[in-house]
């Protein structure tokens, strides 16, 4: 039998560990860090499209005055404000087949002239 034992490190700072047989980490401070860098990558990219579609929906909502549940606006209106078309929750299909795309409960139909109806939708 070997005497020399694999000494256990710590994952985050490389530090000898003491302690329980299945510990990975020193203390919190460095389980923090690791898992952190870990998942900072996936939810960079995560955070980035959320904030994009709270920034388009606060876009739509702006357009449509209070109290009311539809209202027109112009493409140059909403690019100015930074909204990214590229960025949706859903689409909702009418019967005539007309095709609405939604930022949560705001939604846009595109029209002719690169003018929009922005819809409040129906909360169910």
């Amino acid at each position: 039998m070997s005497e020399i034992a694999d000494e256990k490190t710590c994952l985050a700072c490389g530090k000898p560990l003491q302690g329980r047989i299945d510990k990975k980490f020193c203390d919190d401070y460095c389980r923090n860090t690791y898992n952190n860098q870990t998942k900072s990558a996936s939810n960079n990219l995560v955070r980035n499209i959320n904030n994009a579609l709270k920034k388009n929906r606060n876009l739509l909502e702006a357009i449509v005055p209070e109290g009311e549940v539809m209202a027109k606006a112009h493409r140059d209106k909403l690019t100015q404000g930074g909204f990214q078309f590229r960025y949706m929750t859903h689409t909702y299909t009418n019967r005539k087949g007309n095709i609405y795309y939604y930022c949560y409960d705001y939604g846009y139909l595109p029209l002719e002239n690169d003018w929009f109806l922005v819809v409040k939708g129906r909360e169910e």
